[in-house]
């Protein structure tokens, strides 16, 4: 099972943006996330097609299984 740690942001457009994270540490440490996304916020590093980040939307956990399927 593949895990990864979804932030999610508002943009200027009012869109959904994410940046995803592979096999984050468990359990999260909320505090230290909500800090890392308000800075990521407050330093606008990051640019989507609808504009910068300009708040917090949320965060999750992802979950996904895969498997393969063998072709003859």
């Amino acid at each position: 099972m593949a895990k990864t740690l979804e932030l999610q942001f508002l943009n200027t457009e009012g869109k959904t943006v994410k940046i995803n994270i592979d096999s984050p540490i468990e359990p999260v440490d909320t505090a230290a996330l909500n800090t890392v996304m308000d800075t990521i916020v407050s330093a606008n590093i990051f640019f989507s097609t609808g504009g910068d980040f300009v708040s917090k939307k949320g965060a999750r956990i992802v979950e996904r299984n895969v498997a393969d399927v063998e072709l003859s």
